[in-house]
């Protein structure tokens, strides 16, 4: 019995193999790495993996034939690495039978937030209190962290990560006033210089847009001259 969740990473670059393996087992993951369509193939038969990340362009087999050859004998979550967004390809993906997609280039915590949302609901072990955890509400607005997914108006909205995270950072500390700084420090991790504190005004202006109308619903983001901003609930 295997103690901990087993991820077969599929990809034939190193750097990229290198940085999904530091994130996962950094989050507790057992990883299992595999080069070629093919070794990939023995891979799961060997190591009965609990998921599969896998890219689609890999020499030996690539990533459709991997997932056709897995899917004749497991239901095992298998998420695409891909570079490719032509539509035709996450159609054929979903035929398949693919249980989610990530385009490169992509970030390392949504990577493991995905990864962790199929587990979660392939697995069934989400209760529904583990659920809310980490959704933050008002009216109109729904935000989760782990899902990496945002709700206006009861309709999905397509965030890029950070400024996601920006959202959720800021409706997490309701009235609370941050810097442009201090938002660099908390939502990327690290400090920027010079011009890069743009940055943050930059995905504030993007929320905005997509969140447009909020006023009508008591709250919203604001700008604090001088200082920076806040997520105000009226």
């Amino acid at each position: 019995m295997k103690d901990k969740t087993t991820i077969l990473v599929v990809d034939d670059d190193p750097n990229i193999r290198r940085v999904v393996q530091l994130y996962l087992e950094k989050e507790g993951f057992n990883v299992q790495i595999a080069e070629r369509g093919d070794d990939a193939v023995a891979a799961f038969r060997r190591a009965a993996p609990d998921l599969m990340l896998l890219d689609v362009m890999l020499p030996g087999m690539d990533g459709w034939q991997v997932l056709k050859a897995v899917r004749k004998t497991s239901s095992m979550p298998i998420i695409m690495l891909t570079a490719k967004e032509e539509t035709f390809d996450k159609v054929l993906g979903l035929e398949l039978g693919a249980d989610d997609y990530i385009t490169k280039p992509f970030d390392g915590k949504e990577m493991v937030a995905r990864v962790k949302a199929v587990l979660r609901r392939t697995q069934g072990t989400e209760t529904e209190e583990e659920e809310k955890t980490d959704v933050l509400t008002f009216p109109g607005l729904s935000v989760s962290l782990s899902h990496y997914e945002v709700y206006y108006e009861n309709k999905r909205v397509e965030m890029p990560p950070k400024e996601l995270e920006v959202l959720y950072f800021l409706a997490s500390h309701v009235g609370q006033v941050f810097t442009r700084d201090q938002l660099l420090e908390q939502v990327w991790g690290f400090d920027f210089t010079g011009e890069s504190s743009r940055t943050v005004d930059v995905h504030i202006k993007r929320l905005r847009e997509k969140l447009v109308g909020s006023d009508r619903y008591g709250w919203g983001i604001s700008t604090v001259w001088g200082v920076g901003y806040k997520f105000e609930v009226k």
